[in-house]
């Protein structure tokens, strides 16, 4: 199972860029828990800690698509790392001032939202010139869910480990050189500065011009609502079941069946269509939600929950080879910060649907919540089929020297030799 990955990490630059990207977006992943560590550490509410995580949030999705589009215009190192400073001097700003004075405190929490790197997208931009087109790409996206689902569920423990030995300021400011750190590693190497988007038609639009694209989003917008609403819900159920050492253990056991899973999809090839095969993801995912709404006890619970993880990173996996062949051509970063983007949204709307859903029902209808999340997104890819049926063109712009066929191919930046 492991030799698919082994090979990939083998490829020259490889393990540099995927650590170097974990490492530039540890502090966007923590960074809602970190803000509510600081808050409460300088003496705030919890609702104005909430507040800012929620700022932040909504300035991060804000951000991303933007900094993803100026990324394919001007490359990734005139964006990425001048982004990252000024995300890193925000927080800094965020940790200096406290929140003594609100309007300073919300102003840098904006900025350091807006401006955090879209190293998440630039690192899937980056896959098809290192590894080459094909299958070990398709593997690569698998990883990167996996190593997702590995920042999320390490990251936590570490800025939690930060600011109990140091102090919650101290974590912020770690946070912050940690992410300059790694954006920095990323930029300067060869595959990132020798990266080029491909010609692009000039549209306000930009990624979202495609029909396919928008399929995905609506899509994995609803796939967001569901891991929200299961926050949410696991901690109405743990409330009654044993407090916060069973939200852990829930939580945890479904990044465990995602990490489980999203290794075992990318350790084998896959035949046939990626559409289909995302519709069939997406289906056994909503399916494995749904017995969560039994609320069983906290063992039998803690099961149900890994198994609902299993087809999340499979399908984020496959969403990502998706993405690629349907963004227009030149808007390849940009359309996965889109994807990024939706999750979030949809994430955030998921949290806030199952809390009225959870006090008028109870953690059973809150878990009700992800099932129906999950069956939407698969009506919507149903819906989208022969949409998602036909590549919305990540190659090349019609009428472009790229499109004449008796034009000599020239060579992109290539990396498959081994280390």
């Amino acid at each position: 199972m492991a030799a698919g990955y082994v090979e990939i990490l083998r490829a020259r630059h490889a393990v540099r860029l995927l650590a170097g990207t974990l490492a530039g977006r540890l502090p966007n992943a923590v960074a809602a828990l970190a803000i509510v560590l600081f808050v409460r550490a300088e003496g705030g509410t919890y609702g104005l800690a909430g507040a800012l995580a929620a700022v932040y949030g909504v300035s991060n999705a804000v951000g991303q698509p933007v900094l993803g589009r100026l990324v394919d215009l001007y490359g990734q190192p005139r964006v990425q790392l001048p982004a990252a400073l000024v995300s890193a001097l925000a927080t800094v700003v965020l940790a200096w001032s406290g929140v003594g004075v609100l309007p300073l405190a919300y102003a840098a929490t904006v900025v350091a939202g807006v401006a955090a790197p879209p190293l998440e997208g630039g690192l899937r931009a980056l896959w098809p010139d290192v590894l080459g087109d094909g299958e070990d790409v398709r593997t690569a996206y698998a990883l990167d869910a996996v190593a997702q689902e590995v920042l999320f569920t390490v990251g936590p423990l570490l800025v939690t480990l930060c600011a109990s030995v140091w102090s919650a300021r101290a974590a912020l400011v770690v946070l912050s050189a940690v992410g300059v750190l790694g954006a920095l590693s990323v930029v300067v190497s060869p595959p990132s500065r020798a990266w080029r988007s491909a010609p692009r038609e000039a549209h306000w639009l930009g990624a979202l011009r495609s029909r396919g694209l928008l399929v995905l989003l609506g899509a994995f917008l609803c796939v967001g609502v569901a891991l929200g609403a299961i926050t949410v819900a696991a901690l109405s159920y743990a409330d009654g079941h044993g407090g916060d050492a069973v939200y852990g253990w829930l939580m945890a056991a479904v990044g465990l069946g995602a990490l489980v899973g999203g290794t075992a999809y990318g350790a084998r090839r896959w035949a046939g269509a990626p559409e289909r095969r995302l519709r069939v993801l997406v289906g056994l995912l909503a399916v494995c939600y749904v017995p969560l709404a039994l609320v069983p006890g906290p063992v039998a619970m803690t099961v149900l929950a890994g198994v609902a993880g299993v087809f999340l990173a499979p399908s984020i996996a496959c969403a990502f080879v998706l993405v690629d062949g349907h963004a227009p051509a030149g808007t390849v970063t940009e359309a996965f910060s889109w994807l990024v983007t939706t999750f979030t949204v949809g994430a955030s709307v998921g949290t806030g649907l199952a809390g009225p859903v959870v006090e008028a029902g109870g953690a059973g209808w809150g878990f009700a919540v992800p099932g129906g999340a999950g069956a939407v997104a698969l009506l919507v890819l149903v819906a989208g089929g022969r949409v998602l049926a036909v590549p919305g063109g990540g190659g090349v712009v019609a009428g472009s020297p790229e499109n004449d066929p008796n034009r000599a191919a020239e060579p992109r930046f290539r990396s498959v030799d081994r280390a």
